[in-house]
């Protein structure tokens, strides 16, 4: 690829990135910095949870952005309740004309370029795990046999804070397939005003497609293959090994503070996917500043994101209130350190 041709073609990605930022920006009031990382993880190609009370906009987020790309758009509520079928479809027995029978595949709510999993926590887990192997493989497998999901595949699952009786914590390793974790904050009182302003009209702000219909899933694919080739020189690739290792209670060898609190408040630190996530964030914030190569600084706008729910704390973080978000600014001081 020519310089020529690389520059036009990060032009191209910002803009296509901003016009659909603006557009979900017209039903959804405030969370600028949340929906910019929800995009930066689906131009990566991962997927994202989310957490947040009730009726601050998760539902109105995802579907915002499904209308702006112009993509396919499923919606699960995960109850107790809820079977592993009820997510991926099941097979049943087709009667022809002719008397003849047959056993068919109807496919589940899976089947979907965007897949919002509402309240992921409230489902037991043999129906978490379903998401499982969608998420890593792009497929799911019914009574033996595999079918494969459309691409582009992107899940967003919410966790609610509150009301936590009846609900199912997520395993670690499950935790570990969400490229990012975003909180939603509640609005301020010039948000909470400007939804009401907008949200109880007669006609309020609709959602315009960026993408064409009968291209959307293709160009979508070519962007993430735009950031797949972004640079990473190895200076940067050994910050990341280091802001990794220094998550981890073994990793954290130095005699500093941020060290001895990995130490303390840490039991398991994040895995290498959490290396991956790191460069995959990084090279979609290169690419938005107008770079093909991947800086420290992208590395650090990401890492929050990225390492914060791959942490497994210690019973002495949860008495000390120490959250996994101090552990993750702690390794990058430890990190930066590094730096050369």
């Amino acid at each position: 690829m020519t310089p020529a041709i690389a520059a036009a073609a990060i032009e191209d990605f910002r803009e296509t990135f901003a016009a659909i930022r603006a557009e979900v920006a017209r039903a959804v009031i405030g969370h600028a910095q949340a929906i910019e990382t929800i995009l930066i993880a689906f131009f990566a190609g991962g997927h994202v949870l989310i957490e947040g009370v009730p009726g601050i906009g998760k539902t109105l987020i995802v579907r915002s952005l499904a209308e702006a790309l112009n993509l396919s758009f499923n919606r699960i509520q995960f109850t107790v309740d809820l079977l592993p079928a009820d997510i991926t479809g099941t097979r049943i027995i087709n009667e022809h004309p002719d008397g003849r029978r047959e056993l068919g595949f109807v496919p589940g709510p899976i089947f979907a370029h965007l897949l919002l999993g509402d309240e992921i926590n409230r489902a037991t887990p043999k129906t978490q795990s379903a998401l499982l192997e969608a998420m890593a493989e792009q497929q799911v497998t019914v009574a033996g046999s595999s079918y494969r999901l459309e691409a582009p595949f992107f899940v967003l699952a919410t966790l609610n804070p509150i009301e936590m009786e009846g609900t199912y914590q997520l395993p670690e390793a499950q935790l570990d397939r969400f490229l990012f974790k975003v909180v939603l904050e509640y609005p301020s009182e010039a948000e909470l005003v400007q939804i009401l302003a907008t949200t109880t009209v007669a006609d309020p702000p609709a959602v315009r497609p960026v993408l064409p219909a009968d291209r959307a899933a293709a160009r979508v694919e070519e962007l993430k293959r735009l950031v797949r080739e972004v640079l990473v020189a190895p200076h940067v690739e050994h910050y990341v090994a280091a802001l990794v290792r220094a998550t981890t209670p073994a990793g954290a060898r130095g005699e500093g503070e941020a060290e001895s609190d990995v130490r303390r408040y840490v039991t398991y630190g994040a895995s290498p996917r959490g290396a991956q996530a790191l460069v995959l964030g990084a090279k979609v914030k290169a690419l938005l500043d107008g770079r093909p190569h991947v800086t420290y600084d992208d590395v650090d706008a990401v890492a929050a994101a990225a390492l914060g729910h791959r942490l497994v704390m210690s019973f002495a973080a949860a008495a000390a209130g120490v959250a996994p978000a101090a552990i993750v600014e702690r390794a990058l001081a430890a990190a930066r350190r590094r730096r050369t």
